[in-house]
């Protein structure tokens, strides 16, 4: 969420940066809401002063023995006044901020502006695209060919887009979980482990309510979500806090399955591994002071980059144009892997800084000593979306024979194996 007082200082800007995202809001409504907020807040701080000094003026005419009956049946509607204006505050606040929540986050002036996906930037790249002697597959195939996944029994106890991992593909998925773990927690991580449905609060902390609901899976009856992203209960752990400044900046390392409907996106990647309904990540949390979430950002995405290196798998980074950058990011760099089998590159991570948005919406504060208390600024990545690496390793690794050849930094995660097949 965004400051009020700062939209009214700096609306050009707002609005500028919000109009380099194509998003739709309405300024217009929102000032009128907050003009409302304050002619209310305004007639009921003159009233409580006239009750108040009328209370004054009741003793005085007492102890003159004064008849205090007009004054007294003026205070009561006075009263009454307020009263109304308390209920009429709190309405009006609740219509502004549930307005603001759905105020995307400012994209900072380094991302490249753009409308989409295309208007992306280059930032850097690792490694080389591996060559073969033979026509690289899918590994959708090579899934199915190593009996590592069963697209079919997935869909069967579940609906499309649920897989069951078989055999070598259930351990390989559990030893990249690992994998990925002990090498963030080298990186200086402390490891986490949350619940994987939240509350509604929650989800606004983070920015996935109101705007995205229909992206996410609500048990019936229950103020429980399943979990997007394990960033959303990680993050919320510090909701309603005050940190000291010498507890930052925060950082945590968290599995979790993820879920999502993916709503909007029928016919997209249907095939394999890529879009699922449920799949594994490791995620990235930090909390930081304000002057360090810049730097921060980038040594987290150099943290995710660690897993890849490790693995030998080319990738590319992307900084994200304002067009294509999520609602509470105000700068993201995509880490994208590359697929032989599928000549292309996928995303795999996500690296985002969303400044103070999430610390307002959650309220997660920090204090200087001696100095008043500040939002903390929020950072998150995959570190790294695991379903996502599982494929990236079929296609890359794959063998003339049929084999995976297992990375070396892998194999103690599955007892020394250098081949899957």
């Amino acid at each position: 969420m965004l400051d009020m007082k700062y939209i009214l200082e700096n609306m050009d800007d707002v609005k500028k940066k919000t109009a380099a995202r194509n998003a739709a809001f309405d300024f217009d409504k929102l000032l009128e809401l907050d003009k409302r907020r304050r002619e209310l807040i305004s007639e009921g701080e003159e009233l409580k002063k006239k009750r108040n000094d009328a209370s004054k003026n009741i003793g005085k005419i007492k102890r003159e023995g004064g008849d205090i009956g007009e004054i007294q049946a003026e205070m009561k509607k006075v009263s009454d006044r307020i009263s109304e204006l308390d209920g009429e505050l709190a309405e009006a606040e609740q219509a502004r901020d549930s307005l603001l929540l759905t105020l995307p986050n400012l994209v900072h002036d380094s991302i490249p502006e753009g409308k989409d996906e295309d208007d992306n930037a280059l930032y850097r790249e690792w490694g080389e695209k591996p060559s073969f002697n033979f026509e690289a597959k899918p590994h959708w195939e090579i899934a199915e060919n190593l009996g590592l996944v069963d697209f079919e029994r997935g869909t069967k106890i579940a609906k499309s887009r649920f897989s069951a991992y078989t055999g070598d593909g259930a351990r390989l998925e559990r030893a990249l979980i690992n994998f990925m773990l002990d090498t963030q927690r080298e990186n200086g991580y402390t490891e986490v482990m949350t619940p994987f449905m939240v509350n509604s609060q929650a989800m606004i902390g983070t920015g996935q309510l109101p705007k995205f609901e229909e992206d996410l899976f609500k048990c019936e009856g229950e103020d429980l979500y399943l979990i997007p992203t394990a960033e959303v209960p990680v993050t919320n752990l510090y909701s309603q806090e005050i940190l000291d400044e010498s507890q930052l900046p925060v950082a945590h390392a968290a599995y979790s399955p993820c879920f999502r409907r993916e709503a909007g996106s029928h016919g997209k990647d249907v095939r394999g591994l890529i879009r699922q309904h449920q799949f594994n990540k490791v995620e990235l949390v930090k909390l930081t002071r304000p002057e360090d979430s810049w730097n921060e950002l980038e040594k987290l995405l150099s943290d995710a980059e660690s897993i890849l290196k490790k693995l030998g798998l080319h990738y590319r980074v992307m900084t994200l144009s304002s067009g294509d950058i999520g609602f509470s990011a105000s700068k993201t760099y995509d880490i994208e892997v590359w697929l032989p089998g599928q000549d292309t590159y996928r995303e795999i991570s996500s690296c985002s800084c969303f400044t103070d948005f999430q610390a307002r919406r959650a309220n997660i504060r920090f204090r200087r000593e001696g100095k008043k208390v500040e939002f903390v600024h929020t950072l998150n990545g995959s570190g790294l979306a695991v379903g996502r690496t599982f494929l990236a390793l079929l296609e890359n690794c794959q063998q003339e024979d049929g084999r995976i050849l297992v990375p070396e930094a892998l194999r103690p995660y599955l007892g020394g194996q250098e081949y899957l097949g």
